[in-house]
């Protein structure tokens, strides 16, 4: 513990130094050095963010300060994603005088990792405004959202009712599924249906999973959950190795989808792995299983592909 405070304190006191060395010796800036030397993907995002929040070039912060707010209020998309890039990349080059014809792989490089980082921030934002929207009966897109899920869930089986008992065959806890959205709001909606929709042969094969007579157990509100690990992932940043390897461009709202697929579908495996006595095993049962896709998103090379998973379920 003490070590490793005093090699933490020291590489801080000496690190700007060291940069200065290296940019002597190798003609080259840290920010340079990241996008030649790293691979594509986490490596090379998470290098550069990590120098560009730690830069104590006063332009550089600036920058940060004005891309941050833009992502802040979801203006990091369509044409405007192509002018927050330039607004970094020029001010990059411009500060530590790069020389823009000589060094264009660089330009590129370090302009999708700008779009990553941005991305990421705005998605931040976009699910958080989600999750904050309260599940409302009286609004049409949100009842028709519900039954939707249950359509594709169970398309042979109509609903009685909308306020029915039948919402607990896929696991929601009482006659009315809109008390159970409380926590995530209307974000679990919206991951339910979208792993319903974009998977529905997979969702109805975990559904029946999870309708097990011994080691079953409730799918929406394990979905539910669920959400709630996805979000808590996205905002603390861990979910950023998995985005950043897997998305081509910015991580878009579909990107957080996908990811909470993956986790519905691996807990499932988890699960029965786990051999659960009851479902009061399922608090353990799920913070082991956080804690190993925490330790799996702590590789920088890792990427949850979903349909090889998809493909074997």
């Amino acid at each position: 513990m003490l070590l490793g405070s005093l090699y933490l304190y020291a590489y801080w006191f000496f690190r700007p130094l060291l940069k200065w060395f290296l940019r002597k010796t190798t003609k080259l800036c840290e920010l340079q050095r990241i996008c030649y030397g790293e691979p594509s993907g986490a490596p090379r995002t998470l290098g550069v963010e990590f120098s560009l929040l730690h830069s104590r070039v006063q332009r550089i912060q600036e920058v940060i300060k004005i891309l941050n707010e833009r992502s802040e209020n979801l203006d990091f998309i369509g044409k405007q994603t192509k002018s927050n890039i330039e607004l970094a990349v020029i001010s990059v080059i411009h500060v530590k005088k790069i020389h823009p014809t000589v060094h264009n792989q660089f330009i590129k490089s370090f302009g999708r990792t700008v779009e990553q980082i941005w991305g990421y921030k705005q998605l931040t934002f976009e699910v958080e405004n989600l999750r904050r929207i309260s599940y409302d009966s009286t609004n049409p897109g949100h009842e028709q959202m519900l039954i939707g899920l249950w359509e594709r869930l169970n398309p042979n089986i109509p609903l009685e009712s909308r306020i029915t008992k039948q919402w607990q065959d896929i696991g929601f806890q009482g006659d009315d599924p809109k008390t159970d959205f409380r926590g995530m709001g209307l974000l679990g909606l919206h991951n339910l249906y979208y792993f319903s929709d974009y998977y529905q042969r997979v969702a109805q094969h975990v559904l029946l999973h999870s309708l097990h007579p011994v080691n079953g157990y409730t799918f929406a509100i394990v979905g539910i959950n669920l959400t709630s690990l996805a979000y808590h992932l996205l905002q603390d940043g861990a979910a950023k190795t998995h985005m950043f390897n897997f998305a081509k461009g910015s991580p878009v709202m579909r990107h957080f989808h996908q990811l909470y697929c993956y986790l519905f579908c691996e807990f499932d495996r988890f699960w029965f792995d786990s051999k659960p006595k009851t479902i009061m095993d399922f608090t353990r049962i799920r913070d082991a299983f956080e804690a190993y896709i925490r330790t799996s998103l702590a590789n920088p090379q890792t990427v949850f592909r979903i349909n090889a998973l998809v493909d074997t379920i």
